[in-house]
């Protein structure tokens, strides 16, 4: 089968020097007849807001909002090239509820991906987010897909880019302590990807801390190759479909 993992942003300087790294975690976690492709969506207007708020260490969600329309772009595209599903990278899931109105093939999010999973191996769930400005904006997005009453908390790690491994592991653990010592969280979601799983393994987080910490992006690349080894796909339904070309959402 043929996954495509879409980043959340055009390819950049900093996108093309851990490419290869990158890439060669995420073939580690697939089956070895799936074949995953890394692609990136073209530069889109506000495409820089990121840089600017992440430069200010205030992080929001807005530009996600901005991400959207390219995103869409992107998951037709697949559809268009023979993709069996699109696995988002970005563990906020930009474009993910928008790209399943736009086609028939699985596009799977690592946070309700995770979420769904963490319910079945727990009752209270744990979120840490990089940055404060993340928490209102994960807790609405948990509230949205329905597991409100499921969340034990969200807490900010305070690093995001330029941390070091040691400063990711230390923060991680810390908040993950808090959140089952204080929140009386179950099992631990970290959202984050560009510093977990890409820095710091969550696994070597949960050997620390000694209760489950969820990889979110395994655990998406897995979900998806389990509906495209079953034929499963959205429900038209939840989300109504009609077929479109890359030039129909230009």
């Amino acid at each position: 089968m043929r996954i495509m993992f879409l980043r959340h942003r055009p390819r950049g300087e900093k996108e093309a020097s851990t490419e290869e790294t990158v890439l060669s975690l995420l073939r580690s976690y697939a089956r070895p007849d799936t074949d995953i492709d890394m692609h990136y969506p073209a530069d889109f207007p506000g495409s820089q807001a990121q840089g600017v708020m992440a430069s200010r260490n205030v992080l929001n969600g807005l530009y996600h909002t901005l991400e959207a329309p390219g995103l869409v772009r992107k998951a037709v595209e697949a559809r268009a090239a023979g993709y069996d599903a699109v696995v988002q990278g970005n563990s906020f899931e930009p474009g993910v509820e928008a790209s399943r109105l736009a086609v028939d093939i699985p596009v799977v999010g690592p946070l309700k991906t995770s979420l769904h999973v963490a319910a079945t191996l727990a009752d209270k769930i744990g979120l840490t987010v990089p940055l404060d400005g993340h928490v209102p904006y994960v807790r609405r997005l948990v509230e949205a897909y329905g597991f409100g009453r499921a969340l034990a908390g969200v807490r900010a790690m305070g690093v995001y880019k330029g941390a070091t491994p040691d400063q990711v592991t230390d923060s991680l653990e810390k908040r993950a302590k808090e959140l089952v010592s204080d929140d009386g969280a179950q099992i631990i979601i970290p959202l984050g990807a560009a510093m977990i799983p890409y820095v710091v393994r969550p696994e070597s987080i949960q050997e620390r801390v000694g209760y489950p910490v969820i990889n979110t992006v395994s655990t998406a690349i897995g979900f998806a190759e389990m509906l495209v080894a079953r034929g499963m796909r959205h429900s038209e339904l939840a989300y109504p479909f009609t077929p479109l070309a890359p030039e129909d959402v230009s």
